[in-house]
């Protein structure tokens, strides 16, 4: 086979000014690139870039006017190429592909085509996710389309969500896995898949979740306890999601007041130690592990036999420091990618750094629980992913279920391969 011949349609948004770099990356992945620019596309990025880089006139809506170009242009085009790649494909082009609307030479050419489609949508998280965005991505994937990305990231609006183009290299391996389904390629290539909080529940089949959720109590005497407001909902939220993804998940939960999600094995516990112990029991299996719960960092060195007496005077408690579970589930041998979690009240990102660096922790997410409306018994959070490689990533204000699909999305470019292995051990009775 000659070097793969790749149509890379440009949509018309601020992703679009990646489609050169894309154009190189394509060429150095060893494929011959022609272009096509729709009118918005025209807006950023110059069809004199996309020429000089691809060798090749680019082709536009000069093609469709009479006497623009060679008779049949966008039939020609469809069948030159091997495949039809668009980057940015945005919500207006998705729509138009399902829809087979053909009123430029970009949706006319894809409407004609018999090469196989790729595409890599950008555009806000809102837009994404909204059910008309939604059934046109059925709709493609129901007739062969492969979809790469979104991926979370900074929007043109300022925030960080679900809705950012893939990197130009992630593109180009979904590009490769279409035009070179060698076993070769195929190996080197990851599956195509649309990154999202409604992405299919088959995403993450194969991969192992443990998470960890709620307080611990440590006892002072039979009746009295030292211990937070951590009400587990954040926890939960992970672990329902990442099951609906899914994933087998085991969550070890503190004493709280939630339902067991749906598909999620669940084993409760009451202190520190007997967190530890469960998680331990556990860990070897895991793929992922989400150490959300909010552990206590000391018990009472003695806990009383009998309930504390008031005529007593104040008992005098001699504090001990527990274990620090997420260190030592970090540093347990095998692959997985261990996520801490971390609550703070003030200096979170220096704080935050720290404990990346000290626990050994892929990533590290962090929350102010100083804030009344958000945190600690709040059904909305705001938290802040530090990464051992790459920037600090900010999600602002938002439904606790809504936040752990994007924090699910942050993680899984990270995620070993699934492996097959048996389910996790139980602990030992």
């Amino acid at each position: 086979m000659g070097a793969p011949r790749v149509l890379l349609g440009v949509g018309g948004g601020i992703a679009a000014v990646k489609a050169p770099e894309l154009v190189r990356r394509l060429q150095d992945a060893g494929c011959e690139v022609r272009c096509a620019l729709t009118r918005a596309g025209v807006s950023f990025v110059a069809p004199l870039a996309l020429e000089v880089l691809s060798g090749h006139r680019v082709y536009d809506e000069g093609y469709l006017a009479p006497g623009g170009g060679p008779d049949e242009a966008h039939l020609a085009a469809g069948e030159w190429a091997d495949v039809l790649v668009v980057a940015p494909a945005t919500a207006h082009l998705i729509a138009r592909f399902a829809l087979g609307l053909a009123d430029d030479f970009l949706t006319t050419t894809a409407l004609a085509s018999p090469r196989p489609l790729v595409l890599a949508p950008a555009m806000h998280a809102r837009m994404w996710e909204h059910p008309a965005t939604r059934q046109h991505v059925d709709t493609l994937t129901s007739r062969g389309a492969s979809f790469v990305g979104p991926v979370v990231g900074a929007l043109a609006s300022g925030e960080v969500a679900v809705g950012r183009m893939a990197e130009p290299e992630e593109i180009v391996d979904a590009v490769l896995a279409v035009v070179e389904p060698s076993s070769v390629a195929a190996a080197r290539v990851a599956p195509l898949r649309i990154v999202a909080r409604d992405a299919s529940s088959t995403t993450w089949q194969g991969l192992r979740v443990l998470v960890s959720a709620g307080p611990t109590w440590e006892p002072l005497d039979p009746v009295r306890f030292l211990a937070n407001r951590s009400s587990g909902r954040m926890g939960f939220a992970l672990a329902a999601e990442a099951a609906r993804r899914g994933a087998a998940v085991e969550l070890v939960s503190g004493p709280v007041a939630l339902p067991t999600p749906r598909g999620v094995s669940r084993t409760d516990v009451e202190t520190a130690a007997a967190m530890r112990e469960a998680l331990l029991s556990r860990v070897g299996a895991a793929d992922l592990v989400l150490m959300a719960a909010a552990v206590a960092d000391y018990r009472p060195g003695n806990v009383a036999p009998r309930k504390l007496k008031k005529d007593a005077g104040v008992p005098r408690v001699g504090l001990v420091e527990n274990p620090d579970i997420l260190a030592e589930l970090a540093s347990q041998p095998g692959e997985r990618v261990v996520v801490g979690f971390a609550a703070e009240t003030d200096d979170l990102p220096k704080r935050a750094v720290e404990k990346l660096r000290k626990k050994g922790v892929a990533f590290l997410v962090a929350n102010d629980v100083s804030r009344d409306d958000i945190g600690f018994g709040s059904e909305w959070n705001e938290v802040t992913v530090f990464r051992r490689s790459g920037d600090p990533v900010h999600l602002p204000r938002q439904p606790k279920e809504e936040l752990a699909g994007l924090l699910l999305d942050i993680f899984s470019a990270a995620l070993p391969a699934a492996r097959g292995r048996t389910p996790m051990a139980e602990p030992a009775s």
